[in-house]
């Protein structure tokens, strides 16, 4: 695919390494990722320290929470039970492995498996860590939707696993796709799924929503980093491009 996405940026950055060199590109689309990725992790800090001090955005949780249990209904809460679980520890590895799956013998590359192998590493990591280090309870069964769960709240393993996952599958299929529209529909339906799987666990009152907040930051810092070493790594590939 010659007019795919990462072609046209690495003519791009071939017409600029002209002017700037080859380190600047580098520089440049380094810090084009890297400085998101800081501003997200410090919006994370933020109400990581919110939810300590239970002030700031943490006085939300428990409105929030009361919101959702008046919005609640059999047929609802079915609902949602099924779209979380599309983003739990059976139904977002299954989607995962079978995107994966056709985006590996489309491309005829195993760049989508390492890519996502190492973005889910990553953020199982961060969930697994953050558990361990804030240790905050989730909001009190008697609020909850069953199935429960009973392991520490901050942050949201759904919420940071779908769109760290999500996300990077979305990305690859940004870079793949020649059609304009069909990419933005890609970016909108990832998009909505992320932030509908996010929302059902503050819905289903397992989590709070400082959590998902967390979580999201998060995730988006990582994802963020992630883009930008595949970027690097593909401009290496400047040299080897011919002159337009």
């Amino acid at each position: 695919m010659s007019d795919a996405p990462t072609d046209r940026l690495a003519r791009t950055l071939s017409r600029a390494a002209q002017a700037l060199g080859r380190h600047g590109v580098l520089l440049l689309t380094l810090a084009a990722g890297l400085v998101p990725a800081l501003l997200l992790a410090l919006v994370a800090g933020g109400v990581y320290e919110a939810v300590t001090e239970e002030d700031g955005v943490a006085a939300l949780d428990h409105p929030v929470l009361a919101l959702a249990k008046e919005l609640r209904s059999p047929v609802l809460d079915t609902s949602v039970t099924w779209l979380t679980n599309l983003g739990g520890t059976i139904g977002l590895p299954l989607l995962a492995a079978g995107a994966v799956a056709v985006l590996c013998r489309w491309q005829r590359s195993w760049t989508p498996l390492l890519l996502t192998a190492a973005a889910a590493a990553g953020s199982l990591l961060m969930t697994v860590a953050g558990k361990a280090l804030v240790g905050r309870s989730r909001p009190p069964l008697s609020d909850a939707v069953p199935p429960y769960e009973y392991s520490a709240s901050f942050p949201s393993g759904h919420s940071l696993n779908s769109l760290v996952i999500t996300g990077t599958i979305a990305y690859l299929l940004f870079t793949y796709l020649d059609s304009k529209q069909t990419r933005i529909i890609t970016v909108l339906v990832a998009a909505v799924f992320i932030v509908a799987v996010g929302l059902s666990r503050v819905y289903l009152g397992h989590h709070w929503l400082t959590d998902v907040l967390v979580a999201w930051s998060l995730g988006l810092a990582w994802l963020a980093i992630l883009m930008t070493v595949h970027q690097l790594l593909h401009a290496r590939r400047i040299r080897s491009l011919p002159a337009s």
